[in-house]
């Protein structure tokens, strides 16, 4: 039987990274407007994944996202992987051509997007539209599909090259990122294990959350991974939303929960009094492994 996997809608950067994910699998896509839909489409059993981006190398952690995962949803991750988000600005051209037959992209009067791809795409903004009104939207799509439904009005989008073409839409500026090592991070979620793809490398993510009353107790956490010598790729705090001034630690680790070292270094953690929460252990796939 077809998966289902449930994700933002067609012509998003999670559409294009998803099929490059599954690859010639069959499955049955389910496009959703907003990412909350997305996490309960899994969580009420109508999908067996969900496509979560969670990470950009310009914008960091997607806080939105990072806050369903941890606060709204008891889902594991079962895979990561990393995709190029290549932004680009969308309009008709016969819109904003100048009588010269020059593109004139003066007359771009707003421009849409999720809030991530605007923040990706400051400097071209700042630099080529400085008199366009930014107004975000929950999806790199939604903001070409506003574009597609209201010609005529000066109005321009951030998105995907198939966005565009989805929509009988012109690329007016191809590339516009600020950055060339644009990449996205995505989790996938849900309670069946991924098994279209094999990866050598395994990650496991946990939260942790320290006692009130433990000087230095952080230290000593991380010290338990150490002196094992069980690198961290990454340690990000967020408030737990309980009180103010309190906070969780979300950490990547760069090894597989069903290794020796890292359950004594869990069980060492939790000795002096911390709360421990296993998101997920789980394969890891750079792009170039999914274009092999």
């Amino acid at each position: 039987m077809k998966k289902t996997i449930a994700l933002l809608p067609a012509g998003s950067v999670s559409d294009e990274a998803a099929k490059k994910m599954f690859g010639n699998e069959e499955v049955n896509w389910s496009h959703h407007r907003l990412i909350a839909d997305v996490f309960l489409s899994t969580v009420n059993d109508i999908s067996q994944y969900s496509v979560i981006p969670i990470e950009n190398t310009i914008e960091g952690s997607v806080s939105l996202h990072m806050d369903w995962l941890v606060h709204e949803i008891d889902l594991p991750i079962q895979a990561e992987w990393v995709y190029p988000s290549i932004q680009n600005l969308i309009g008709r051209r016969s819109e904003f051509t100048g009588e010269d037959g020059k593109l004139d992209l003066g007359k771009i009067d707003k421009v849409f997007s999720h809030p991530v791809a605007i923040a990706q795409c400051l400097q071209f903004l700042r630099s080529e539209l400085p008199q366009a009104d930014k107004e975000t939207v929950g999806s790199t799509s939604e903001g070409v599909r506003i574009v597609r439904d209201n010609p005529g009005n000066g109005f321009a989008a951030i998105g995907t090259a198939t966005a565009a073409s989805n929509n009988q839409l012109d690329v007016l500026a191809e590339s516009i990122t600020d950055h060339n090592n644009n990449y996205t991070r995505f989790l996938l979620i849900g309670n069946e294990p991924f098994t279209t793809r094999e990866s050598a490398t395994r990650k496991t993510s946990i939260l942790i959350t320290l006692p009130d009353d433990f000087p230095g107790a952080l230290h000593r956490v991380l010290s338990a991974f150490s002196w094992r010598q069980i690198n961290l790729s990454k340690i990000e705090s967020r408030p737990t939303k309980k009180q103010l001034g309190t906070y969780y630690f979300y950490i990547d680790i760069d090894m597989a929960l069903d290794t020796v070292l890292l359950p004594a270094a869990l069980e060492e953690i939790q000795a002096l009094g911390c709360h421990v929460r296993v998101l997920g252990s789980y394969p890891s796939f750079t792009y170039e492994q999914l274009s092999e």
